[in-house]
């Protein structure tokens, strides 16, 4: 059984940082290709970021620059550094992972979702 387990979420102020973490068990992931996304009150899931399993990465232009995604295969876990948080990065924060091959940039789809770690950024 596959499971997606997010953790490193918490209250941060404006200008802060943190850093998501997660881990994968079930199956090894090391092929595939493995995202963040998130979800503020009231509004649709979006996404954030995704890694290739040869570490290419692709960003949503409203993180990028600011949030960097890695993965670590022998882990089976991926990371998402954010820095310079604002007040609207405040949501539930996502991770997936999808089994087909398709392009970085397609955002859709993913097959396996984790629980989510709330992410609250105070102005």
């Amino acid at each position: 059984q596959v499971q997606l387990v997010e953790s490193g979420g918490g209250l941060v102020q404006a200008g802060g940082s943190l850093r998501l973490s997660c881990a994968a068990s079930g199956r090894t992931f090391s092929s595939n290709d493995m995202g963040w996304f998130r979800q503020a009150p009231g509004k649709e899931r979006e996404f954030v970021a995704a890694i290739s399993w040869r570490s290419n990465t692709y960003y949503a232009n409203s993180v990028k620059g600011r949030f960097t995604i890695s993965r670590d295969n022998a882990k089976n876990t991926v990371y998402l550094q954010m820095n310079s948080l604002k007040p609207e990065d405040t949501a539930v924060y996502y991770c997936a992972v999808r089994t087909g091959t398709y392009p970085l940039i397609a955002t859709r789809p993913y097959d396996y979702w984790g629980q989510g770690t709330q992410v609250t950024v105070s102005s």
